[in-house]
């Protein structure tokens, strides 16, 4: 019993509420359900459960009253309730017939349930096991009155929250808070069944995608679990995604190129001897798409890119940061940052030139949606937002983004954001923001060079924020693309971040302020932030994390010394600079000497020691 305990706690954190009064309704445990007469009527009716039943035997089972683990009701939904009952062995789940209400979870359920649904719309949900990784769930509905119950298919090894119970059987989309817990549980399944038929690096990301998309399409979101074969669901999800695509105005060239990835996948016969509605089938990858991911991007005024995290999880599991695949996502808490630098607001036109899986444009439409009322959030979904992407992979995640948001998917291009054609429309989209972490160590073209065509594209006086390599602000390199930026473009402001922001990949990157078409006046100054502890803290397989909730007082603190441009020893300074000189606060901040130690002391003679050693300017005795 008291593993049982466990299951049932698992439940209530997975549905993320509690015993008694959640803001949706009330969970009464055991069947007590005090208060609620028609409740503990019927409950009263059913008895306890007795070892064996017939489905369809109404006779009253044990003495007593019926105690379901957990009968969950709603304030905005009086004639809807959902019951669970929990068992601690998955071998406890199911009997073969339906017939055992006290020893097998799902048998026990459907006994509540057709004594409840006399007079509610019953949900019901059997959970067993007490292991994340291999619990068992089944979910039913039964309508009140009716003489059948029908299964819940999407809902299958996967609870939902006690809200998204009712938006399913009403067939409305499913919305939830970010979890990374949960991003990171579903990236891992899906990257290591994706890995076991062999699918490769390059149709992973539009796999993804491409299922994400497809779900948009309505008729596809509510028929794929009835249909018969895998070849039926393959060609189903291509249709779906063409008629998405289409109505979105993307390139005939770009969906066939989508749907080419899923003809290959018709021909992986591992994928296809897995049966339709078993774990890991390609219905199961869809499930948990629909079911796990998308809630998460449904939130339309949500700033997080769950479909970015998501990915960069998953690539973590190929044995690397995804960096050989283009796929470094921008921190979220620093895409935030650099859309408060820029003012980003619900009257901004934005664009990110570089805008891989659309971290910078999610965060953006986030905070645009904010204050926005229905008719300006329509307009920023057809106006405000714009990117380009060169990455076939890339491009279709961000067309993902945007579409699951309702927004800017015909605005995302596809190409190469120094293409004539795609520089002159984006000019003429009166664009007066700009977002972008460029392309690290490319051959041909230098990072400054894509801020310096940011720039260009942003309207006379628009403002572009970039996260560029510290080697960006050091006067000895890129010279002559630095004097040209600041030949027609002013330098506001230039942060250094922390040295592990990206942490695993080990890149000391900084913040620049620009605005656009407005000369540098070197007799102005700049300000300089110093801004090397943003409160973040690295944890075993989660990387850095904000563990200590300090992120957001410190970026109070950042936002407020820029707008206020106050200058603290050890914080920030301000100094005029021209192209030749370096664009850091650590070449002109003061030291604040009140905050050294000791320890501080001790470690600078210790570095100092280890440099003479290094080049034996030192011997041992």
């Amino acid at each position: 019993m008291a593993v049982e305990r466990y299951t049932e706690s698992f439940t209530l954190r997975e549905m993320k509420c509690v015993i008694g009064e959640n803001s949706f309704g009330c969970v009464f445990p055991q069947g007590d359900v005090s208060g609620v007469d028609k409740i503990d009527k019927l409950l009263k009716m059913a008895g306890g459960k007795p070892k064996e039943c017939e489905p369809e035997d109404y006779s009253k089972g044990g003495n007593g009253k019926a105690k379901p683990e957990y009968i969950i009701t709603f304030n905005d939904d009086i004639h809807t309730i959902i019951v669970i009952e929990c068992k601690n062995s998955v071998k406890k789940h199911c009997s073969i017939n339906l017939n055992k209400p006290a020893g097998f979870a799902v048998d026990g359920v459907l006994y509540y349930a057709k004594f409840l649904k006399e007079e509610y719309n019953v949900v019901a949900v059997a959970v067993s096991g007490t292991r994340k990784e291999n619990v068992k769930v089944d979910t039913y509905y039964w309508q009140k009155g009716q003489e059948e119950y029908s299964v819940l298919e999407k809902a299958k090894d996967i609870i939902l929250e006690p809200k998204n119970y009712v938006e399913l059987i009403r067939g409305n989309k499913l919305k939830k808070a970010y979890s990374l817990d949960e991003i990171r549980n579903t990236a891992i399944d899906m990257h290591n069944s994706l890995r076991e038929i062999k699918v490769t690096e390059a149709h992973k990301p539009i796999f993804i995608a491409g299922i994400l998309i497809a779900l948009n399409d309505e008729d596809f979101s509510k028929s794929y679990s009835m249909l018969p074969s895998y070849k039926i669901v393959m060609q189903n999800i291509q249709n779906a995604i063409e008629n998405v695509l289409k109505e979105s105005d993307v390139k005939s060239s770009r969906i066939n190129y989508i749907k080419q990835v899923f003809n290959t996948l018709l021909d992986n016969t591992k994928f296809a001897e897995i049966p339709l509605g078993h774990s890991k089938s390609i219905t199961w990858y869809i499930e948990q798409l629909e079911m796990q991911i998308k809630p998460m991007m449904d939130y339309a005024d949500s700033t997080v890119d769950a479909l970015g995290v998501f990915y960069h999880e998953f690539i973590k599991y190929a044995g690397g940061d995804g960096s050989g695949l283009g796929i470094v996502l921008t921190p979220q808490h620093l895409t935030e940052f650099m859309c408060d630098l820029a003012g980003v607001n619900k009257n901004s036109r934005v664009v990110d030139i570089c805008c891989g899986s659309g971290s910078f444009l999610v965060t953006a439409m986030g905070k645009m949606f904010q204050e926005a009322n229905p008719e300006e959030v329509e307009n920023i979904r057809k106006y405000g937002l714009f990117g380009v992407e060169f990455d076939d992979g890339l491009y279709t995640l961000a067309i993902a983004n945007m579409i699951i948001r309702k927004d800017g998917k015909s605005n995302i291009y596809k190409g190469d954001c120094f293409n004539k054609t795609i520089t002159k429309e984006l000019k003429e989209k009166n664009i007066n923001i700009g977002l972008i972490n460029p392309p690290y160590s490319q051959k041909d073209v230098v990072e400054l060079e894509f801020v310096e065509h940011l720039l260009d594209i942003l309207t006379v006086g628009g403002t572009g924020v970039v996260v560029v390599p510290m080697s960006c602000a050091i006067g000895t390199k890129f010279k002559d693309v630095r004097e040209r930026l600041m030949k027609k473009n002013t330098l506001k402001a230039v942060f250094s971040m922390p040295d592990d922001i990206f942490y695993p990949t080990a890149t000391n990157v900084c913040v620049m302020v620009w605005e656009a078409h407005t000369p540098h006046d070197s007799g102005q100054e700049t300000f300089f932030g110093y801004c090397k502890e943003d409160g973040f803290v690295k944890r075993k397989k989660l990387g850095r994390i904000d563990a200590l909730g300090k992120w957001k007082g410190i970026e109070e603190e950042w936002l407020k010394l820029y707008r206020n441009r106050d200058v603290v020893d050890g914080k920030s300074a301000r100094y005029c600079v021209g192209w030749e000189d370096e664009w850091l606060c650590e070449a002109y901040m003061k030291t604040d000497y009140t905050k050294l130690t000791q320890d501080d002391f001790q470690r600078t003679i210790n570095d100092y020691l280890a440099y003479l050693v290094r080049n034996g300017e030192v011997y041992e005795a």
